[in-house]
């Protein structure tokens, strides 16, 4: 799926997407618990980049428990990255952060951030060495050790386990009322759009692009987190 068919899927599912994953909200609420403790050290005024945030659900977090810091919303879905503003507003947390729409190679200026999150995005880059290249373009943006919280959907697929946790997972799906038509799309996009590799080779992509050794800090089914620190200087 080339990045204008991928914007254009995100397009179609903005208005609906929250309550679409509604139900599947503990797994999201776990993850943003972990990064509450991830960013603990941050300073009062810091400025937070967020890559291919969606609707924003990480930003409104961060927003609500840290009345000083700034965020910077980058997103290439229109329609998304709406959602996202409108909820900002409805919060009263809309001044604190600019909204960017298109990919992160196309956001100007030469703000340093804190930290970053990007959660369930580079695994739609398929290409191992863009994928570094995605991930170096965050470490350019950060301050020498600036954290990165990431995830994907990760897993050896030539595993004997990968069957199972994958009717585990695509059961959790079911249960989240994801229709059977759909879940066999998902399906098909995890073998097709989705680059599954084992946790340990993102964890080298990830390093690839200009961090330190990436930690494990999350896991939930199919999808693992990690937390970085930018190197210095950004290879």
């Amino acid at each position: 799926m080339n990045p204008d068919e991928l914007t254009s899927l995100f397009d179609r599912q903005a208005a609906g997407y929250d309550a679409q994953w509604a139900r599947t909200r503990p797994i999201r609420d776990c993850l943003h618990l972990l990064l509450d403790a991830a960013f603990a050290t941050l300073p009062e005024n810091a400025h937070i980049l967020c890559v291919g945030l969606g609707t924003g659900a990480e930003l409104r977090h961060l927003a609500r428990n840290h009345p000083g810091w700034r965020f910077t919303a980058v997103e290439p879905s229109g329609a998304m990255l709406a959602v996202c503003r409108q909820a900002a507003e409805d919060e009263g947390i809309a001044a604190r952060c600019h909204f960017h729409e298109g990919y992160l190679d196309t956001l100007a200026g030469d703000d340093r951030f804190d930290a970053a999150t990007c959660f369930l995005v580079s695994q739609f880059i398929l290409e191992p060495v863009a994928r570094s290249g995605f991930f170096r373009g965050i470490a350019r943006r950060l301050v020498p050790g600036g954290i990165l919280a990431s995830s994907d959907l990760a897993s050896d697929v030539a595993s004997p386990g990968y069957e199972a946790l994958l009717r585990a997972w695509m059961a959790l799906m079911a249960a989240a009322d994801v229709p059977a038509d759909a879940l066999q799309r998902m399906r098909d996009a995890y073998a097709r759009d989705v680059a599954m590799l084992p946790p340990e080779q993102i964890a080298s992509i990830i390093a690839a692009g200009g961090f330190q050794p990436p930690v494990p800090f999350f896991q939930a089914g199919l999808i693992h987190g990690w937390l970085s620190r930018r190197g210095d200087p950004a290879r």
